[in-house]
This record gives C-alpha cells, structure tokens and sequence, in this order.
C-alpha cells in the first residue's frame, strides 16, 4: 500500500464529474473510502454518514469532507 498525503492529492487535480458515471453513488463510496485511508480519515464512519441520506446528502458529505482536495461538477 502507497502512503499518499493531502498535498499529492491536491496535485493530481481531482475532478468529479456528477452528470457522468463518476457520479454513480457506489463510484462516489469508493472514492471516498479510498481517500479517506489516504488521508487518515476513518472510511467507515465517512461512507456510513453517506448512506445515511439521499443522493444529496451523500454528495454534500463528499464536499464536506473532501472538497478542500477534489473539484465537483454537477
């Protein structure tokens, strides 16, 4: 397993694309447990918190915890 920081994250331009099938809900979990481990975030209790709602609210929890490190589009 590669050990990656926030900085090589925010290097790589990360860009999300919602219209496309990037945006598919289960895409976005994956991603987010991914990041989450890169980060030293806890994974479960991210993407517990993203099932928890709506497509919205999952979205809105993927901003908030990673919107300093990717760019969303709708």
């Amino acid at each position: 397993m590669a050990i990656k920081d926030r900085q090589e994250l925010e290097d790589r331009g990360i860009e999300i694309d919602l219209s496309g099938p990037e945006g598919n809900a289960f895409v976005l979990l994956g991603h987010a447990r991914k990041w989450a481990r890169q980060l030293g975030k806890d994974p479960d209790a991210i993407s517990e918190d993203m099932k928890s709602g709506n497509y919205d609210h999952l979205v809105e929890v993927l901003e908030r915890e990673f919107g300093d490190v990717i760019t969303i589009y709708k």
